[in-house]
């Protein structure tokens, strides 16, 4: 793989890294799963086929500045995924509560 295909690889990542991070606002949680795929398959790519060797010059600041900006849409996802997450134990276990209380009590007969 040539430095041209490394960056526009790293360019496709951001690219759906920008599209997970609007499902994300949007609250569209399968949309951001199936990006969260493709984004995967992506950087599966990469680690198989990035050469072993640095890249340097202009090639290496474009790849510093794509690596911030997906982190920085990381960290955003994640700000904004971390309270559905917890609502969603949240709701898992109150289901898991409520399923135990009904095995327990719900079968009596009064």
């Amino acid at each position: 793989m040539n430095e041209q295909e490394v960056i526009h690889l790293y360019e496709n990542v951001a690219s759906i890294t920008q599209q997970m991070l609007t499902a994300a606002r949007e609250g569209d949680w399968d949309r951001l799963a199936a990006l969260e795929t493709r984004c995967s398959d992506q950087v599966n790519i990469l680690k198989s086929g990035e050469p072993p060797l640095p890249l340097t010059g202009a090639s290496r600041e474009r790849k510093v500045e794509i690596i911030k900006k997906i982190l920085a849409d990381d960290r955003e996802i994640r700000n904004l995924t971390q309270p559905w997450m917890e609502q969603l134990t949240r709701l898992i276990n109150s289901t898991g509560t409520e399923r135990r209380l009904n095995q327990a009590y719900g079968a009596r007969s009064m």
